[in-house]
């Protein structure tokens, strides 16, 4: 039995994001009923790539539908709006994708159930940003201002890896609140009524970015680097394609010389210029020299000796690459499946492995109405709703409320991905306790602020976690981390590959102190397989994922997402797969081993173009801001150096942009005059679309834009995002305890919860903070003994 094996959800969501969040729901064997309309059914099955005639012949559609049974009604009529409501009255979820309206108040109707509206700035937006298109979302959020880094300036900001990163990133969100939910009316007999933002959620994910420049620790000045480091990182071309150097201490520095052979002119750096002395004239050297060396090696070898010294050097995969790693074939991250109209294919499974209940495709998309009969004729059957074995909640140190209250996380983690999947879960409601030493503090307690209790970077990753200072290196501090364990419910860490086991922390050893922990790992491959020794940063996992190979303008190299992306999306995987098990133990008693791949979850975020390769054996690579759907398409020059994005999907809104641009001529040329012919002639229209948008403001154009029709968006500089009202008004940002100004602003939750959101008021914990409590309120050691196991505050 799969995780979610009993829970019914209803899918009335026909986008992108909507569907993914219920992929992801499917993926552990929830029964997924997707309500289309007649003859169509969802938008996606017209979305490219279209590989064959009829309503079954999107690859986009066969890739986030599997496992999901499909009903046609028409929401139209009264005997439709009636089996609707039928069905959902025997829902544990519904996922939907507007502001819900002609159909009565579906909360207040069914109290009982738990539904999820996801759009792409949240319920209460305005009208016109209703069909906002995932580039006006991704540019909205900041991420697109800053992609790539370290750009030209005199080229336009770009969409990111894929189509579709803004919706997989709010689907993911969504499926992490709707199982939080689910896992809290297990408990309460209450449903919820959850409202996601694609642009917070993606927001949110800078949230240790964004979190330094609201309190004005780090000056955003609002130009397209604020979200870049400094260093010589970047892409390289070599024999067989290109790889990405990541470097940021000296033993890296010492490792790349070795890899080198040490060649002089390696002599004119000091072995520890990457921490003190980065200047623009030692990069360009050492980018031109680092070239020179890399361009007649092959991408593989090169890294993986690389690897062996410790150096951040990965290739840069595209997806054909994936498809043939034997990383993958031994993770079995593809899984073969017969779709009836478009046959055989690899498809993209999960990034994460379930040792008790893991996930699996079985059965390929429906075909339109597949089930309709089915599903009507059963409606009125009684159906066994999940129950909860035995409660096993434990009352938190300060009740906050949320569906997760009542959990207990133990994190041993570090840096941004561990941390983040704690701060999610401490945002759901849960009591996360951080295991840290005086002697070794959280890397993140190291940078930017006055000493380690107000680091910035560490201050915008942590609010509501409690840490404890406990020296684990004793016998008396493993004994307590023990003791710790066996009160908790999920262990999460990100250490090295092998360093729990090494501490006797592996799962074997977990789940002798508490047969039903659930114990996360989070590493860059996973923990087995061929390449499960490497190591790496965030930059790292998209390259090995198969992001950065997306990204770049026509014809060109990879340039990559910006480098800040995707440990928090990782970290957002993690505390995913964190819910699912616990859910799973609720029903069946039964803990169990979830192992995180960091690539595999950045490769998901790319899954229905790892599947298109598939299909297709076309290779994929940077498109710049192009779109097979969508023409023009793309971010357009505007007067003070700013940026406006475009999505024209029809003839009506292509004319719409040139009325409101004042050359109503231009719909009329006859190079633009259908969608095919504007395709064709992508990059001279974009040309002439930017000279008409530069002399213009970008927010006053835009609202003029989306006024007419036509999704359009200013592309969000730092300064915007955090000046942002919606997400101000939202909640997003907001203010906690600060033990140095009584109050400091943070990067919140993405997400609102009607009847159950967890109070966050209080700030990152000072180092040790909690440990009293934890060892003597909660353990019932003796007072004296904190001081014996920890390494001093």
């Amino acid at each position: 039995m799969s995780a979610l094996t009993g829970f019914r959800v209803v899918e009335l969501a026909g986008s992108v994001a909507g569907e993914y969040c219920g992929k992801l729901l499917a993926d552990f064997g929830a029964e997924i009923i997707k309500v289309e309309v007649p003859e169509r059914g969802s938008p996606t099955r017209a979305m490219a790539p279209v590989l064959a005639d009829g309503s079954d012949g999107s690859g986009l559609f066969a890739y986030l539908n599997t496992n999901k049974r499909s009903v046609v009604l028409d929401r139209g009529t009264a005997d439709g709006v009636a089996a609707l409501r039928k069905l959902v009255d025997t829902a544990d979820a519904v996922i939907d994708d507007r502001a819900r309206d002609g159909e009565g108040d579906w909360y207040r109707r069914h109290p009982d159930v738990v539904f999820c509206a996801i759009t792409p700035f949240g319920q209460g937006a305005p009208p016109e940003f209703d069909d906002a298109a995932s580039i006006n979302v991704f540019h909205a959020s900041g991420w697109g201002y800053h992609t790539p880094s370290h750009p030209d300036p005199t080229k336009p900001p770009l969409q990111g890896p894929g189509r579709f990163l803004a919706d997989y990133e709010a689907g993911l969100d969504a499926a992490l609140c709707v199982t939080a939910s689910l896992f809290g009316r297990l408990h309460s007999g209450r449903g919820e009524s959850i409202d996601i933002s694609g642009q917070a959620v993606l927001a949110s994910r800078a949230d240790c970015i964004l979190g330094r420049f609201i309190t004005g620790e780090v000056i955003a000045e609002g130009h397209r680097g604020d979200f870049d480091q400094a260093g010589p990182a970047a892409f390289f071309a070599c024999a067989d394609g290109f790889v990405y150097l990541y470097m940021t201490s000296r033993a890296h520095w010492r490792g790349l010389k070795e890899l080198m052979g040490h060649p002089d002119w390696l002599g004119a750096f000091e072995d520890d210029w990457l921490e003190f002395s980065v200047t623009a004239e030692k990069v360009a050297a050492f980018h031109r020299g680092f070239a020179a060396w890399i361009r007649d090696l092959a991408k593989d070898d090169a890294s993986d000796r690389a690897q062996r010294l410790g150096v951040p050097l990965v290739p840069v995969n595209g997806a054909a690459d994936l498809h043939d790693s034997p990383q993958y074939r031994h993770r079995e991250f593809f899984q073969r499946v017969h779709h009836p109209v478009l046959g055989d294919a690899a498809y993209p499974t999960v990034p994460y492995a379930f040792s008790a209940s893991p996930a699996r495709i079985t059965h390929a998309a429906p075909r339109l109405g597949q089930h309709t009969r089915q599903v009507l004729d059963g409606i009125d059957a009684d159906r066994p709703r999940p129950r909860v074995t035995s409660p096993r909640l434990t009352p938190p140190m300060s009740p906050r409320g949320g569906p997760l209250e009542g959990v207990r996380v133990v994190e041993l983690t570090k840096v941004w991905a561990g941390p983040y999947a704690g701060k999610l879960l401490a945002m759901l409601g849960a009591e996360v306790i951080k295991i840290e030493t005086a002697a070794s503090p959280e890397e993140m307690r190291a940078y930017g602020g006055t000493d380690i209790d107000h680091a910035p970077y560490f201050l915008s990753i942590n609010p509501e976690i409690l840490s404890v200072d406990l020296d684990i290196k004793s016998a008396e501090g493993m004994s307590r981390l023990r003791e710790l364990i066996g009160r908790s419910d999920i262990v999460i860490n990100n250490l090295r590959p092998g360093a729990m086991e090494r501490q006797g922390l592996g799962y074997a050893q977990l789940s002798e102190i508490k047969p039903d922990i659930i114990s996360v790992s989070i590493k860059m491959w996973g923990n087995d397989g061929p390449l499960g020794h490497q190591t790496g940063y965030a930059p790292c996992f998209a390259a090995l994922a198969g992001l950065a190979s997306l990204v770049g303008y026509r014809g060109g190299p990879p340039l990559g997402m910006s480098m800040r992306y995707g440990d928090s999306t990782v970290g957002a995987a993690a505390a995913y797969a964190a819910v699912v098990a616990l859910l799973h133990r609720e029903l069946t008693g039964a803990g169990q081993f979830v192992d995180v791949s960091a690539v595999e979850t950045l490769s998901s975020m790319v899954g229905d173009c790892l599947l298109e390769q598939a299909l297709t054996g076309r290779p994929l690579g940077p498109g710049a801001n192009d779109h097979p759907d969508m023409c023009p398409h793309g971010c357009y020059p505007c007067a003070d150096g700013a940026w406006i994005t475009v999505a024209v999907a029809d003839d009506a809104q292509w004319r719409a942009l040139c009325e409101v641009l004042g050359a109503p001529s231009l719909a009329r040329e006859s190079r633009y005059a259908g969608f095919d012919e504007r395709r064709c002639y992508a990059e001279t229209l974009d040309a002439d679309i930017g000279r008409l948008t530069q002399s213009h403001d970008a927010e006053g154009l835009a609202r003029r834009l989306r006024a007419a029709g036509v999704p359009a968006g200013k592309s969000a500089t730092a300064l915007d995002v955090i000046g942002d009202q919606r997400l101000w008004d939202r909640g997003l940002y907001r203010f906690v305890s600060d033990h140095r100004e009584g109050q400091r602003p943070i990067v919140g939750p993405s997400w609102r919860m009607a009847r159950d959101q967890a109070r966050i008021a209080r700030g990152a914990p000072d180092l040790g903070e909690h440990t009293e409590y934890v060892l003597h309120g909660m353990l019932g050691a003796p007072s004296e003994a904190a001081g014996s196991t920890t390494g001093g505050t």
